[in-house]
C-alpha cells in the first residue's frame, strides 16, 4: 500500500510538472503575440472585446497582455482553447500571428461560424472604424459636435464609437446616428451598415429556423419543394402537406399549407437577399477610371524584347473599354514608388468608378523589379490605394495586373524568354503568396501572369502569353456582360494550353482578390480594337 502510495505521488507531480509546462508554454505563445502587437492593434482588440469584459477593466489596459490575462481571468482564454485569441488576431488582420497559435486563416474562418464570440454589432463598427480616414472623422465630429463632451479628446474611429456607446447614442438596436452622419460624410459607408441590418433582419425574420440541426429531414424536403415552386408558381394551391415531426423517423405523409406557406416567404426572403449580395460594383459614374501601365523594356543587365506589344495592345483594349490610359516606360525601382506616390492623391478618383494599373517588367517572388534591377514589393505598391492611404478610391474596385516572373529558374529557350532577372545561384529564393501582395482589405485584384515561384513567358515578337490572353479574353468576353473572374478563369485556361517552343515549358497564371461584388464593365458602343 506504501508503495502504491509512493508512485500516486510520483505520478501526480509529474501530471503537474507536464501541466505547469504547458501552461509556461502558452504564457511563452502570448507574450510573444503581445509583443508583435503596436498600439493600434491593442486598441482595436479592446474594442471587440467590449461585449465580452467588464468596460471599467478594459480601461485600464495598457497592452494586449493585460487583454490576454482579462480573457484567462473570464476564462474565454486557455491553453487548451485559444480559438478567441485566433478570431481576435483575424478580425484585426494580424494573421501572421496565427502561426504561434496553429492556425491558418483558412482554418479561422472554416471554425468562425460555430465558434465565433465577436458579435456581428462589433464587427460592424469595427470595419467602420477602418474605412474612416483622418478627414472623415474629423467631419464627423464636428456634425456630432452637440452630442459630445466639449473637453473629450478623440483621437480615432474607434474612440468615437465608444464613446457615443457610453452615452446611449449607439447600441445594437439603434445605428440611426452613424446613418445619418455617413449618409453626409461618405455614402459609401452606409454599405456596410446596410449589411449588418439585413444581416439582424434575417435573423429576426423566422426564416432562420431553416438551417436548424434539429429541422432534420422536413425541412429538407420543405427546401427543395420550394425551390421546385419557383418554377411551378401553381403546384401549392393544389397540394397539402403533413409531415411526421419525429427526428429519427421523418417521412412525408401529407401536405401542411400553413408550414408550407411560412417556409415559402421565408425562402423567398432569404433567396431574394442573396440575389441582392450579388450586386456588380457601380460603373454608371461620368467617368470609367484611370489605367497605369508601366512598360519596363531596357533594363541595366537585359531588355524586355516584346515588351512594348503588350504595352500597345493593353493601351488599345483599356482605351476601348473607357479609361484614362496614362503609358510610363524604363521606370526605376524609386521612380516607380514615386508615381504610386503621386496616383495616389489624384483627386480626380473620386469622379471615377474604379483604378487600374498594369505593371510590365522582371520580377521575383512578390516583387518586380525596376530598370535599375532593385526589387520593389508589390504589397507596397498596392498599399498607396488602400481606403485610408486613397479615400477617393474607398470602395471601389482596384485592379492590378502584373506581368513578371515570380522564380528566377527556369532555362530561357531560344525564342520565348522569361520574365525573370538572371538567377543568382548563390541566393535561396523567399517566396511570397499573391495573397500577401495585397492589402488585407476589401475591393482589390492582383492578377498574376504566373503562381508563385515560377517564370512567365515572353515571345520577342508577340509579346507575354498572359497579357496577350487578357487583352484576347477582354475583348471577346465584356461585351458578352461577363465579370473579371469569368474572365481570368478563361484567361488561365487559354496560358495553361501554350507550350514553349521545345515543348516542355508550362504557365500558370494566378488571381488573388478581395472584391465583394461583380466587377463587370461597362459594353462599349465601339467594336473591339483587334
Amino acid at each position: 500500500l506504501s508503495a502504491f502510495r509512493q508512485r500516486e505521488a510520483v505520478s501526480a507531480v509529474g501530471s503537474s510538472n507536464m501541466e505547469n509546462d504547458i501552461n509556461l508554454k502558452f504564457r511563452q505563445q502570448l507574450f510573444l503575440i503581445s509583443e508583435n502587437l503596436v498600439t493600434e492593434d491593442v486598441a482595436a482588440l479592446k474594442f471587440l472585446c467590449t461585449d465580452l469584459l467588464h468596460l471599467s477593466k478594459l480601461e485600464g489596459v495598457k497592452s494586449a497582455a493585460d487583454i490576454f490575462k482579462l480573457l484567462m481571468a473570464q476564462e474565454y482564454l486557455n491553453a487548451e482553447d485559444t480559438f478567441l485569441l485566433a478570431e481576435l488576431l483575424y478580425r484585426i488582420k494580424c494573421h501572421s500571428l496565427l502561426k504561434k497559435l496553429g492556425y491558418t486563416k483558412e482554418k479561422v474562418q472554416e471554425h468562425l461560424r460555430v465558434k465565433g464570440r465577436i458579435s456581428p454589432y462589433r464587427q460592424m463598427l469595427y470595419e467602420l472604424s477602418e474605412n474612416i480616414t483622418s478627414e472623415m472623422l474629423k467631419e464627423i465630429i464636428f456634425l456630432l459636435q452637440i452630442h459630445l463632451p466639449k473637453r473629450w479628446m478623440i483621437l480615432s474611429a474607434l474612440d468615437l464609437l465608444t464613446l457615443l456607446e457610453k452615452r446611449g447614442l449607439l447600441n445594437k438596436d439603434n445605428v440611426k446616428i452613424l446613418e445619418d452622419v455617413c449618409m453626409t460624410v461618405s455614402p459609401d459607408l452606409l454599405e456596410t451598415i446596410d449589411c449588418y441590418k439585413k444581416g439582424k433582419g434575417r435573423v429576426s425574420s423566422g426564416w432562420s429556423f431553416l438551417f436548424q440541426p434539429k429541422a432534420g429531414l422536413k425541412y429538407i424536403v420543405l427546401e427543395v419543394l420550394v425551390l421546385f415552386s419557383f418554377k411551378n408558381a401553381g403546384l401549392f394551391q393544389q397540394w397539402e402537406v403533413v409531415l411526421n415531426l419525429n427526428q429519427k423517423t421523418c417521412s412525408v405523409v401529407g401536405l401542411c399549407t400553413s408550414e408550407i406557406s411560412v417556409l415559402f416567404a421565408s425562402f423567398s426572403t432569404f433567396f431574394f437577399f442573396f440575389l441582392q449580395t450579388m450586386k456588380s460594383y457601380k460603373m454608371d459614374g461620368p467617368h470609367i477610371g484611370f489605367c497605369l501601365i508601366i512598360n519596363n523594356v531596357n533594363f541595366i543587365t537585359s531588355q524586355r524584347k516584346g515588351s512594348c506589344k503588350d504595352a500597345e495592345q493593353l493601351e488599345r483594349v483599356f482605351t476601348w473599354l473607357g479609361l484614362d490610359v496614362r503609358t510610363y516606360t524604363d521606370l526605376t525601382s524609386g521612380e516607380i514608388i514615386n508615381l504610386m506616390e503621386t496616383w495616389q492623391h489624384v483627386q480626380d478618383h473620386k469622379d471615377r468608378n474604379c483604378f487600374i494599373c498594369c505593371i510590365l517588367s522582371h520580377g521575383k517572388s512578390g516583387a518586380i523589379c525596376g530598370t535599375d534591377d532593385k526589387l520593389v514589393s508589390i504589397r507596397v505598391l498596392t498599399s498607396h490605394f488602400t481606403a485610408k492611404q486613397c479615400p477617393q478610391l474607398a470602395a471601389k474596385p482596384k485592379l492590378f495586373f502584373i506581368q513578371a516572373c515570380q522564380g528566377d529558374e527556369v532555362q530561357r529557350p531560344v525564342c520565348v524568354h522569361t520574365d525573370g532577372p538572371t538567377p543568382d545561384s548563390s541566393s535561396v529564393q523567399e517566396r511570397v503568396s499573391p495573397f500577401e501582395s495585397i492589402p488585407e482589405e476589401a475591393d482589390f485584384l492582383l492578377g498574376m501572369a504566373t503562381v508563385d515561384g515560377y517564370v512567365s513567358f515572353r515571345h520577342i515578337e508577340e509579346g507575354t502569353w498572359y497579357i496577350q490572353a487578357l487583352c484576347s479574353k477582354l475583348q471577346l468576353l465584356v461585351p458578352r456582360g461577363e465579370d473579371i473572374l469569368s474572365i481570368l478563369t478563361q484567361v488561365n485556361e487559354d496560358v495553361a494550353r501554350r507550350d514553349s517552343p521545345s515543348g516542355t515549358k508550362k504557365q500558370m497564371p494566378q488571381p488573388a482578390y478581395t472584391l465583394r461584388r461583380k466587377f463587370i464593365f461597362p459594353i462599349p458602343m465601339a467594336p473591339p480594337p483587334s
